[in-house]
């Protein structure tokens, strides 16, 4: 590399470890953090210059991961994030070589390869609360254990309680699947929701018999991120 590519590049990073991004924003810093989010394994997307929902979603995973407060804008803290290795703990250590785990607590799942992290997302668990629809009612719990992948269902399929994206059935009617609703909260009916284009992903890493690991309880008082 010569000299002046060389110091071009280093402007560049210099650049993206000041600038803040938020929401809606565009250039090549966007592009630069998408890149990055991807070599995490946190971001799924094109590398379309866009800070979209998608992106956003996997700034919260990184935020998350590093135990810091899921926001949209992207800081300082965010850049030397992406710098850092991740503190986040396998919740089962002993586990399977490839499996997924589902973090209830903080709101996170992760797949591991070889025992490696290879992806890891922001989710939408059970709302844990009553529900009644179109006369049936239950409880939205995403159930804690260990489980395995039953079936797989691609692409867009409906059924009483919603539309799903590239379904990963792993209890009875229950999936990790990917879904255009992935808030803060828990808000799903008892399955495991996922950005769209890491579902993408996740459909091709997962097969039949894959593990699933479901640990943690939802704390209320994490509710309360911002947006």
């Amino acid at each position: 590399m010569s000299a002046p590519a060389a110091a071009d590049e280093e402007a560049e990073e210099e650049t993206a470890s000041v600038t803040v991004l938020r929401p809606g924003d565009r250039g090549e810093e966007v592009r630069a953090l998408q890149r990055r989010l991807h070599q995490g394994g946190f971001y799924f997307g094109r590398y379309n210059g866009v800070y979209d929902e998608q992106t956003k979603f996997a700034v919260w995973a990184l935020q998350k991961t590093r135990r810091m407060m899921p926001r949209g804008a992207v800081g300082p803290e965010v850049w030397k994030a992406l710098d850092r290795r991740s503190r986040q703990r396998p919740l089962v250590p002993r586990g399977a070589a490839n499996r997924v785990e589902v973090d209830l607590s903080y709101q996170l799942l992760t797949v591991y390869r070889n025992r490696r992290p290879v992806l890891t997302s922001h989710i939408s668990s059970g709302a844990e609360v009553r529900y009644c629809k179109d006369g049936r009612c239950g409880t939205a719990i995403t159930p804690v254990g260990d489980f395995r992948v039953t079936s797989r269902a691609p692409g867009w399929t409906t059924g009483r309680l919603g539309s799903m994206f590239n379904s990963l059935y792993f209890v009875g009617g229950i999936a990790l699947h990917g879904s255009t609703q992935v808030p803060l909260r828990p808000a799903s009916h008892g399955c495991v929701r996922v950005p769209i284009t890491v579902s993408k992903r996740l459909f091709e890493l997962v097969k039949i018999g894959d593990p699933v690991y479901v640990r943690g309880k939802i704390y209320r008082q994490k509710r309360h991120h911002r947006n």
